[in-house]
Protein backbone atom coordinates (compact mmCIF):
# COMPACT_ATOMS: atom_id res chain seq x y z
CA UNK A 1 0.00 0.00 0.00
CA UNK A 2 1.23 3.41 -0.66
CA UNK A 3 0.01 6.80 -1.26
CA UNK A 4 -0.67 6.13 -4.88
CA UNK A 5 -3.09 3.66 -4.01
CA UNK A 6 -5.51 6.83 -2.92
CA UNK A 7 -8.00 7.42 -5.56
CA UNK A 8 -11.06 9.66 -3.33
CA UNK A 9 -11.48 11.69 -0.82
CA UNK A 10 -13.74 9.78 1.49
CA UNK A 11 -14.12 13.20 3.99
CA UNK A 12 -13.15 16.59 4.71
CA UNK A 13 -12.81 17.10 8.58
CA UNK A 14 -13.55 21.08 9.54
CA UNK A 15 -12.24 22.73 12.44
CA UNK A 16 -15.16 24.70 14.18
CA UNK A 17 -15.34 27.56 16.59
CA UNK A 18 -18.71 27.03 17.14
CA UNK A 19 -19.24 23.85 16.28
CA UNK A 20 -23.22 24.33 17.22
CA UNK A 21 -23.78 26.44 14.71
CA UNK A 22 -21.82 24.97 11.75
CA UNK A 23 -24.30 21.96 12.67
CA UNK A 24 -27.18 23.99 12.01
CA UNK A 25 -25.91 26.03 8.86
CA UNK A 26 -24.90 22.68 7.18
CA UNK A 27 -28.04 20.54 8.16
CA UNK A 28 -30.64 23.39 7.96
CA UNK A 29 -28.58 26.09 5.78
CA UNK A 30 -27.17 23.54 3.14
CA UNK A 31 -29.45 20.27 3.56
CA UNK A 32 -27.18 17.71 4.34
CA UNK A 33 -28.03 14.74 5.68
CA UNK A 34 -26.70 14.30 8.94
CA UNK A 35 -25.50 10.82 9.91
CA UNK A 36 -23.75 11.11 12.92
CA UNK A 37 -24.00 13.66 15.67
CA UNK A 38 -21.85 13.41 19.16
CA UNK A 39 -20.74 16.09 21.45
CA UNK A 40 -17.53 16.74 19.17
CA UNK A 41 -18.20 14.92 15.99
CA UNK A 42 -21.19 15.84 13.45
CA UNK A 43 -20.37 14.09 10.15
CA UNK A 44 -22.96 14.67 7.22
CA UNK A 45 -22.99 12.83 4.04
CA UNK A 46 -22.45 14.57 0.55
CA UNK A 47 -22.50 12.78 -2.34
CA UNK A 48 -20.35 9.96 -1.92
CA UNK A 49 -18.26 11.58 0.58
CA UNK A 50 -18.33 12.93 4.64
CA UNK A 51 -18.23 16.47 5.55
CA UNK A 52 -17.41 15.77 9.44
CA UNK A 53 -17.08 18.84 12.03
CA UNK A 54 -15.03 18.96 15.42
CA UNK A 55 -14.31 21.63 17.67
CA UNK A 56 -11.17 24.07 16.99
CA UNK A 57 -8.11 23.26 19.69
CA UNK A 58 -6.20 20.50 21.44
CA UNK A 59 -6.94 17.87 19.14
CA UNK A 60 -4.68 14.70 18.99
CA UNK A 61 -1.44 15.57 18.22
CA UNK A 62 -1.70 18.63 16.93
CA UNK A 63 -3.54 22.23 18.37
CA UNK A 64 -5.51 24.44 15.47
CA UNK A 65 -5.42 27.60 17.45
CA UNK A 66 -7.39 30.24 16.96
CA UNK A 67 -8.07 32.42 13.88
CA UNK A 68 -8.65 36.35 13.28
CA UNK A 69 -12.11 36.67 12.70
CA UNK A 70 -13.22 36.90 9.06
CA UNK A 71 -9.80 34.75 8.18
CA UNK A 72 -11.35 31.03 6.27
CA UNK A 73 -9.67 28.07 7.31
CA UNK A 74 -10.88 26.35 4.14
CA UNK A 75 -13.13 27.01 0.62
CA UNK A 76 -15.14 24.88 0.18
CA UNK A 77 -16.83 23.68 -3.26
CA UNK A 78 -19.53 21.61 -4.58
CA UNK A 79 -20.59 21.01 -8.00
CA UNK A 80 -23.99 21.00 -9.11
CA UNK A 81 -25.81 21.53 -12.73
CA UNK A 82 -25.43 24.68 -14.93
CA UNK A 83 -28.94 25.62 -14.12
CA UNK A 84 -29.26 24.82 -10.02
CA UNK A 85 -26.17 27.09 -9.67
CA UNK A 86 -29.06 30.33 -9.68
CA UNK A 87 -31.50 28.28 -7.93
CA UNK A 88 -28.68 27.60 -5.14
CA UNK A 89 -28.46 31.23 -5.13
CA UNK A 90 -31.96 32.11 -4.55
CA UNK A 91 -32.94 29.51 -1.65
CA UNK A 92 -29.03 30.95 -0.09
CA UNK A 93 -30.41 34.54 -0.11
CA UNK A 94 -34.05 33.42 0.93
CA UNK A 95 -32.48 31.74 3.55
CA UNK A 96 -30.52 35.31 4.78
CA UNK A 97 -27.31 33.80 3.83
CA UNK A 98 -24.64 36.68 2.81
CA UNK A 99 -23.50 36.17 -0.83
CA UNK A 100 -19.83 36.82 -1.25
CA UNK A 101 -20.01 36.87 -5.01
CA UNK A 102 -23.42 36.09 -6.71
CA UNK A 103 -23.73 33.52 -9.77
CA UNK A 104 -21.63 34.38 -12.68
CA UNK A 105 -19.80 32.86 -15.51
CA UNK A 106 -16.05 32.38 -14.94
CA UNK A 107 -13.48 32.56 -17.88
CA UNK A 108 -12.39 29.06 -16.84
CA UNK A 109 -15.56 27.67 -17.80
CA UNK A 110 -17.47 27.57 -14.26
CA UNK A 111 -20.33 29.56 -13.37
CA UNK A 112 -19.58 30.13 -9.79
CA UNK A 113 -21.65 31.24 -6.50
CA UNK A 114 -19.40 32.07 -3.25
CA UNK A 115 -21.00 33.05 0.34
CA UNK A 116 -19.53 32.52 3.86
CA UNK A 117 -20.32 29.53 5.96
CA UNK A 118 -21.56 30.23 10.00
CA UNK A 119 -17.34 29.78 11.00
CA UNK A 120 -16.48 32.30 7.86
CA UNK A 121 -15.24 29.45 5.26
CA UNK A 122 -16.01 30.27 2.10
CA UNK A 123 -18.26 28.22 -0.01
CA UNK A 124 -18.49 27.64 -3.09
CA UNK A 125 -21.25 25.92 -5.38
CA UNK A 126 -20.26 25.69 -9.35
CA UNK A 127 -21.35 24.41 -12.35
CA UNK A 128 -19.09 23.49 -15.69
CA UNK A 129 -20.50 25.22 -18.69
Amino acid sequence: MSVKAIREIDYVILPCRDLAAARLFYRDVMGFALVEDHEVWVRFEVGSSFLTLRPRGPWLAWHDGPLDPGTACVQLAFQVAPEEVDACHAELVEKGVEIVEPPADQDFGHRTLFFRDSEDNVVEIYAEI
